[in-house]
């Protein structure tokens, strides 16, 4: 005999990855739906539907595929490993290269948050080399941090590593510590940073003594603020044009994209007690002052989710948007797209609040589709970014301090507005949906002690925004005519369509009422509608009324348009 049965989707993210579990379900039509929005949405390039039964005497599942779809899997090749490859990095100058900066980076990032310096600074600095000689265990960790993977990616004996690491670092701050001696650094206080770079206009080691001159210049500096600033005033005096300006602005560059991609320094640059939400809107708006500049000045409340730049960060946004530091403008971009599509939370504790900045980042991004990221890194970082906004715990979160049910869906329909991907969407959608068709739902909507029209009113709102969510056309009908049939049960209680025929007013009063009910501009479509219609036809039919429209032609023009809203005119 058969035990239960359920259905898992596996997809592939680029054809030669490997299988991973995306979601399980019981229903095989929804496993089967959802396979197909998430390969036709593009968030997997193949995507896999397994029937799993369980086997209740073996206590084992018997798995069988019910559908495959996309790119065909490509036949790995064993690894090969490659024993005799040597060292990542041979010699000295291996260092100063930006992967191995990166690494370094990495491996002594909490000694370099205490010194206040980066990778580049510690490569091109004799007192930072000298004080890392002398930590001694700082030093042997970072070391070991780069020899064992090393090791047990390529087979290399990891005490090998170990030694030849040790004795790069030895040559590396030797010959630091000598260049130091030899005062091969000239000071910017005795002469200006435009005048060394004509100086070292041809010197065979130009580029590494301009670091240290760079560098030298932060010296004294622990705040990323003021080192920032240190920095632009340097791109402020160097040469104009030619090579010995590319020579200053290029070490410029390079300590900039290390100290913009440390999250401690970018917290200290735009703002300590911004979120990361906020974070991530600053650098944005420093990067694209004009198009942020723009968008604020057509919608006011963007102001309020954007936090203001000043003084360094304008200055090296108005450098930015000139384009210079090419460099620095691709690694904040991949900052950028690498913070949404993780999983940390933008507004951690205000789910609303994330919604209002994830809203905020979507519209400055698409606006400066192009300098940061292409529209489309954009969709699909926020498609990513979707995926924890559809998720049980964020939901419940959402929804937490809403005072009635109606308020929760309002928020949910918000939801399924801002969220992005085929399958997000289908997601949010049936949040929604279990909502409207819940029986708490109608039984408060019935018993609020709302007005009818109050209560119908805000129904009719929710089926326009149900409607402007762009959601499936399924699950959009569906979420619609739930809504239209709570409407109608609202206005069965009061009998509002009955009361307004009736009602001691002068006919074009009641039929513009009636209309506006029937063509959903105060009242759901559905039940409601087609009882406000009609009354509407019945009142229309009656002589006296007839009569009181015949002698108020004003009136009718008044009424055709709902009239033909509703099919009553041609």
């Amino acid at each position: 005999m058969a035990g239960p049965v359920h259905y898992e989707i596996y997809v592939r993210k680029t054809p030669p990855a490997s299988w991973s579990l995306s979601m399980a379900t019981e229903d095989r039509k929804t496993a089967i739906e959802t396979a197909e929005d998430l390969l036709r949405d593009g968030q997997a390039c193949a995507v896999r539907v397994t029937k799993e039964t369980l086997d209740p005497d073996t206590m084992e599942f018997a798995s069988v595929v019910v559908l495959t779809r996309g790119a065909p899997e490509l036949k790995r090749k064993a690894p090969v490993r490659e024993d005799n490859r040597g060292p990542s990095c041979r010699g000295v100058q291996d260092l100063y290269a930006p992967h191995a900066r990166d690494l370094l980076g990495r491996v002594l990032e909490d000694w370099l948050n205490r010194q206040g310096a980066t990778a580049f600074e510690l490569l091109h600095r004799p007192d930072l080399a000298e004080r890392l000689e002398a930590s001694g265990v700082e030093l042997q960790h970072a070391i070991q941090k780069i020899a064992v993977p090393e090791s047990q990616s390529t087979s290399q004996p990891v005490h090998d590593l170990v030694r030849h690491y040790q004795r790069l670092a030895e040559q590396a701050i030797e010959r630091l510590l000598q260049a130091g001696r030899r005062h091969l650094f000239p000071s910017l206080d005795e002469r200006s940073i435009a005048d060394v770079a004509h100086r070292l206009s041809g010197a065979a080691d130009r580029a590494f003594i301009m670091g240290g001159v760079v560098a030298g210049a932060l010296k004294g500096l622990p705040s990323a603020r003021a080192r920032l600033d240190r920095l632009m005033d340097l791109c402020d005096r160097a040469p104009t044009d030619g090579p010995p300006r590319a020579l200053v602005m290029v070490p410029v560059e390079q300590i900039l994209c290390e100290l913009l991609g440390s999250r401690a320094s970018l917290a200290q640059i735009v703002g300590p007690a911004l979120d990361q939400g906020a974070s991530l809107a600053a650098v944005v708006r420093m990067v694209a002052p004009r198009e942020i500049a723009a968008l604020i000045a057509h919608d006011e409340k963007l102001a309020v989710l954007i936090p203001p730049v000043e003084g360094g960060p304008v200055r090296l946004g108005e450098r930015l948007a000139a384009g210079e530091f090419p460099l620095l403008a691709a690694s904040l971009a991949r900052m950028v797209v690498r913070e949404l599509r993780s999983q940390r939370r933008l507004r951690p504790g205000d789910a609303e609040g994330e919604i209002d900045i994830l809203r905020a980042l979507a519209m400055t991004l698409t606006a400066t589709a192009g300098r940061l990221l292409t529209l489309e890194e954009v969709q699909t970082a926020f498609s990513e970014r979707s995926k924890s906004l559809v998720t049980a715990d964020f939901v419940a979160a959402y929804v937490r301090g809403c005072p009635n049910v109606l308020s929760e869906v309002e928020r949910l329909a918000r939801l399924c507005e801002n969220v992005t991907g085929g399958a997000n969407k289908r997601s949010a959608a049936r949040w929604l949906d279990a909502c409207v068709t819940s029986l708490r739902f109608e039984t408060e909507m019935r018993a609020s002690g709302q007005a009818p029209g109050q209560k119908l009113l805000a129904l009719a709102g929710l089926q326009r925004a149900v409607g402007n969510a762009a959601l499936s056309e399924r699950d959009r009908d569906a979420i619609v005519t739930a809504l239209g049939v709570v409407g109608g049960a609202v206005e069965a209680d009061a009998k509002l369509t009955a009361q307004i025929a009736r009602a001691p007013a002068p006919p074009p009063q009641r039929l513009t009422a009636l209309l506006r009910l029937a063509a959903a501009e105060v009242g759901p479509s559905g039940p409601v509608a087609d009882r406000a219609k009609a009354e509407a036809v019945r009142l229309l039919r009656a002589p006296e009324v007839r009569t009181a429209l015949g002698a108020a032609p004003e009136a009718v023009s008044a009424l055709r348009p709902l009239m033909r809203a509703v099919g009553l005119a041609a």
